[in-house]
C-alpha cells in the first residue's frame, strides 16, 4: 500500500476511535439520565447505538477486504455476452430449422443442415470474433496477416492465386477480451474455372464473418465494388484498407484515399477507410546497402481494436443471427423444392385420371367440366404435402370455389379454344371431339393444382389479389406455346393413343378416316355404276342425285 494512503488510513482510524469513545461516553451519560424516568426509551436508544456500531464495524472490515484483493482479482470481470434478444432469436431460428429438417427426405441433405445448425449453435458459446481478410488476388491479404500476427504465415509477394483455401490464425488485441480469429481467403476475380471456384469460396467465408477487412492496392474497380456492396447489403460491417501505399507519392496516395472514401461512403464510414503498407519495398541507403522498412499497420490495428471494443458483441450477435436466418432460408428452400416435386406428381396423376374418365364419358355442360377438373381428393392430398390437414368437406368446398372461379374468369372457355386448335394439328378430326373434354379437364386440373400449391405455400392464404389473381397467373404460365406443345404431346400419349387403340380396326371396305384438311364433295359419285352396293350381290338400290332446286 502506498505510504500516503497508509498515513491517511491511520489518521482516519484514530479519529474514528476518538469519536466513538466520545460518543459512547455521551450515550452512557444520556442513558443513565433517561433510565430513571423512562427505562423503555433508554433501552431503545441503546439498541440504536448497537446497530450503528455494527454497521461501522462492517464497513471497516469490507474496506480492508477490498484492499486485500489482488489486482488480478479486481480486474477479473465476467466476459460480456452478446445481446440476449439476438442470441435468443438465433436460438429460435435454429430450433425452427431442426423442425423443418425433419421433413426433408434426402438423408445427406438432412445431415448437412443439422451439422451446420450445430456449428452455429456452438459459436454462441465459443466467443471468438471472426475477422475475414477479403479482396482481390495479390492485393496483399497474406502480407497483412503476416504483419498483424508477427510471423510468416504465407508466401508474401506471391503471384495471384496462391491462397487456394481459407486459413485461420489467432490474434489478440489490447482491450479486446475475446480471441480474434483472422481468416485469409482466396482472391476474387481470378481467371479460369479454378479461380471462379476459389472466389466462390472466398465469398462464402466472407458471409460468415463478424467483421470484414477488404484489402485493395489501388482505386476500387467495378468488379471489386459489387461484392463489397453485396456484403454490405446483407449487413456485414467492413473496414477498407488501401495497401501498398509505398508505391505511390504522397499526393497520389491522398487522392486515391479520398476517392475510395467517397466511393464507399454509403455503407462504409470515412473513419473505416485506412491506408497501410503491409510489406514495404526495400529501401536503398546512401552507402549502397538496402534496408527493409517495418510494416505500417498501426492505423488499421487502432481502428480494428476500436471497432471490436465498441461493437464486438453486437457484431457477433448480428452474425450469429444472420447465419441462423440464412440456414433457415436454405432449409425452407430445400423443403419447398421437395414439396413441389411431390405436389407435381399428385397433379400429374389426377390430371390424367380425370382426362381418361371424361374422354370416355363426356359431360354435356362446360361448368361441370371445370368442377370435375378440380378433384376434391387432389386438394386434400396437396394440403397434406404442405402440412395442412384438410377433411373431405373442406377439400370439396375449396374445389368447388376454384371451379366457379375458372368459369367466371373465362379460363374454361379459353382452355377449350386453345386445346381444340392445338389438337386439330396433331390428332385426326374424328378423335378431337371425343377427347377434347378429357384433355381440357387435365389442362384445368393442372391450373387448379398449381393454384392450390400457391395457396398452401402461403399458409392457406390466397394473398392480396385473392383466388382470381392466382388462377389468372397460373393460366398465363400454361398458355405459353412451349408448354402447350409439350402438354399436347403428353395428352396424345396418355389419352388419345389409348382411345385409338381401343377402337376396332378398320375393315377393308370401310372408308378411310377423315383427316384434317380433307374437302367434302356435296354430291359424291356412286361407288359403283351410279348405285350403292351392299355386301349382297342381288340387292342393289339406285341412289338418285339431288335436285339443284332443293
Amino acid at each position: 500500500m502506498p505510504l500516503p494512503r497508509l498515513i491517511t488510513l491511520i489518521v482516519g482510524i484514530g479519529l474514528i476511535l476518538g469519536m466513538v469513545l466520545w460518543l459512547v461516553d455521551s450515550i452512557y451519560r444520556l442513558y443513565f439520565q433517561i433510565s430513571f424516568t423512562a427505562p423503555l426509551l433508554a433501552n431503545l436508544l441503546l439498541l440504536i447505538v448497537i446497530i450503528l456500531l455494527g454497521l461501522l464495524i462492517y464497513a471497516f472490515l469490507y474496506y480492508f477486504n477490498l484492499m486485500a484483493r489482488s489486482p488480478q482479482a479486481r480486474r477479473a470481470r465476467p466476459m460480456a455476452q452478446p445481446p440476449l434478444e439476438k442470441t435468443a432469436a438465433a436460438g429460435a431460428n435454429l430450433q425452427a430449422v431442426r423442425r423443418q429438417v425433419q421433413h426433408i427426405e434426402d438423408e445427406v441433405t438432412k445431415r448437412s443442415l443439422l451439422l451446420r445448425s450445430r456449428e452455429i449453435e456452438a459459436s454462441l458459446h465459443q466467443g471468438e470474433i471472426k475477422v475475414v481478410i477479403f479482396g482481390t488476388g495479390s492485393a496483399g491479404k497474406t502480407s497483412l496477416i503476416n504483419g498483424l500476427i508477427g510471423q510468416i504465415v504465407g508466401d508474401v509477394g506471391a503471384a495471384m492465386g496462391t491462397t487456394t483455401i481459407g486459413r485461420a490464425y489467432r490474434l489478440s488485441l489490447p482491450g479486446v477480451e475475446r480471441e480474434i480469429v483472422l481468416i485469409d481467403t482466396p482472391g476474387i476475380l481470378e481467371a479460369g474455372i479454378a479461380g471462379t471456384e476459389r472466389a466462390d469460396q472466398a465469398r462464402a467465408l466472407a458471409t460468415e464473418a463478424d467483421l470484414l477487412v477488404f484489402v485493395v492496392d489501388n482505386d476500387l474497380r467495378q468488379s471489386e465494388y459489387e461484392p463489397l456492396c453485396t456484403l454490405a447489403e446483407i449487413g456485414k460491417r467492413s473496414l477498407l484498407a488501401l495497401n501498398k501505399t509505398d508505391l505511390y507519392p504522397p499526393d497520389e496516395q491522398a487522392a486515391i484515399l479520398a476517392h475510395l472514401t467517397a466511393t464507399v461512403h454509403p455503407f462504409i464510414p470515412a473513419s473505416d477507410v485506412v491506408a497501410i503498407c503491409a510489406a514495404p519495398q526495400p529501401v536503398t541507403l546512401a552507402d549502397g546497402n538496402t534496408a527493409q522498412p517495418d510494416p505500417e499497420l498501426l492505423p488499421l490495428i487502432k481502428r480494428l481494436a476500436a471497432v471490436l471494443r465498441a461493437e464486438g458483441e453486437d457484431l457477433m450477435a448480428d452474425n450469429i443471427l444472420l447465419q441462423s436466418q440464412r440456414l433457415g432460408e436454405e432449409a425452407r428452400r430445400l423443403l419447398d423444392l421437395q414439396r413441389r416435386r411431390q405436389a407435381d406428381k399428385i397433379i400429374d396423376r389426377y390430371q390424367w385420371i380425370g382426362a381418361g374418365v371424361l374422354a370416355v364419358t363426356p359431360l354435356p355442360v362446360v361448368d361441370l367440366l371445370a368442377t370435375a377438373a378440380v378433384n376434391t381428393q387432389m386438394v386434400v392430398e396437396l394440403g397434406k404435402v404442405y402440412g395442412c390437414e384438410l377433411n373431405l368437406e373442406r377439400g370439396r368446398e375449396l374445389a368447388l370455389s376454384l371451379g366457379k372461379t375458372l368459369v367466371s374468369l373465362g379460363v374454361v372457355k379459353g382452355a377449350v379454344q386453345l386445346l381444340s386448335t392445338a389438337l386439330q394439328f396433331n390428332v385426326a378430326t374424328y378423335l378431337v371431339g371425343k377427347t377434347i373434354q378429357g384433355i381440357t379437364a387435365a389442362y384445368l386440373t393442372r391450373i387448379a393444382g398449381k393454384s392450390f400449391i400457391e395457396y398452401f405455400r402461403q399458409d392457406q392464404d390466397w394473398g392480396d389479389g385473392g383466388m382470381a389473381e392466382v388462377v389468372q397467373r397460373q393460366f398465363q404460365l400454361v398458355k405459353k406455346e412451349e408448354f402447350v406443345k409439350g402438354f399436347v404431346k403428353d395428352a396424345i400419349a396418355k389419352v388419345v393413343a389409348p382411345i385409338q387403340d381401343a377402337l376396332p380396326p378398320p375393315q377393308e371396305d370401310d372408308p378411310e378416316p377423315l383427316q384434317l384438311g380433307a374437302k367434302l364433295d356435296p354430291y359424291p359419285e356412286p361407288v359403283s355404276r351410279d348405285r350403292w352396293s351392299s355386301p349382297r350381290d342381288d340387292w342393289e338400290t339406285p341412289l338418285p342425285r339431288p335436285r339443284d332446286d332443293w
